[in-house]
């Protein structure tokens, strides 16, 4: 998952939406114990531009790939996630 996709700044905060939303879902998964999963191909070709493919992924890895691509769309397209910062969903820490 090298090959990021182009960031659309026109449909930054839906994609910024649907990432935080992954976000608390990976959160949700690993509160379950469970330490792999298979990202949404939706969710994965917003981070990798490969929409469709599936792959698995270390629930750890995942969520850093969704925090640097919800950078990248902030800093790109000068916008904010649509909640704050302290209510993103964050893997608990061990």
């Amino acid at each position: 998952m090298s090959q990021n996709a182009p960031i659309n700044c026109a449909t930054a905060p839906g994609d910024l939406r649907v990432l935080q939303s992954e976000k608390a879902n990976v959160a949700e998964r690993v509160a379950e114990g469970v330490t792999a999963i298979y990202p949404a191909g939706l969710v994965l070709g917003l981070i990798t531009g490969t929409e469709g493919t599936k792959l698995k992924v270390v629930a750890g890895d995942y969520n850093n790939m969704i925090d640097k691509r919800i950078a990248e769309i902030q800093q790109t397209c000068g916008v904010q996630c649509p909640i704050s910062t302290n209510e993103r969903a964050t893997l608990p820490s061990k």
